[in-house]
């Protein structure tokens, strides 16, 4: 008898994140059950009949349990929307409701740090102290409520990864980025991955064993840090 498909649930499917993994898991010949937003469900036309979408907010647990049942895989974009613990919640949804022994990977900035031993640079301290406070003053964005989500995944026996992105740009892939541990390890220098290659490693992390508990900061394979910092053959 054939196995059945690798099974995957994509959390935040209808953003542009989300859309990339999609894809790169159809190609992959997996299973795909998105979750987003019932408004957003229109975005996910062209992957009408493909996939199951499972309408609500990410942060909802009773459409998480329904979403991620049976699933062998769950790729959740941590997004710090609002000032009411959002990303917090689907976190911990996603934490609690998983089937044992699933693969989970979850997505945010370089500002998150599990160890404290990351060292960062100028811009993007001054963006944090000032960005941060501003956005949750308008109760657009809540950067703590991304770091909570993160320290709970650290603080859980799940099959997890936290994959750090840097600064985004859209285009053609290039292939899969390069990683380290330490944000301000020179081979993250460049500071900028295509969108459709974060998505890509996501993807590739969930068959990637040695990426459990590990919290990957990542940088485009043909940036010229990336280049500089190459293995040879």
């Amino acid at each position: 008898m054939d196995e059945r498909p690798f099974r995957v649930c994509v959390v935040g499917a209808s953003g542009k994140l989300g859309r990339y993994m999609i894809r790169h898991a159809l190609d992959r010949g997996y299973e795909v059950v998105g979750v987003c937003r019932e408004q957003s469900v229109g975005k996910l036309a062209e992957f009408a009949g493909r996939i199951t979408v499972v309408p609500g907010a990410t942060d909802d647990r009773q459409v998480i349990r329904r979403a991620v049942a049976g699933c062998d895989g769950v790729l959740t974009v941590l997004v710090p929307w609002g000032v009411k613990g959002y990303s917090t919640g689907t976190a911990q949804a996603v934490l609690d409701h998983a089937p044992p022994g699933a693969r989970l990977v979850f997505s945010c900035g370089w500002h998150i740090t599990r160890d404290g031993q990351d060292v960062y640079g100028l811009g993007l301290r001054v963006f944090l102290k000032v960005f941060g406070p501003l956005a949750r003053l308008a109760r657009f964005a809540d950067l703590a409520d991304q770091v909570e989500a993160c320290r709970r995944v650290f603080a859980s026996d799940t099959r997890w990864t936290v994959v750090r992105g840097s600064n985004l740009e859209e285009g053609e892939s290039q292939g899969l980025p390069v990683w380290s541990r330490h944000v301000g390890d020179p081979v993250l220098k460049s500071n900028l991955t295509r969108r459709a290659d974060f998505a890509l490693f996501m993807v590739a992390a969930l068959a990637d064993d040695e990426l459990v508990h590990e919290a990957p900061a990542i940088v485009g394979c043909r940036t010229p840090s990336a280049l500089a910092h190459a293995q040879p053959a």
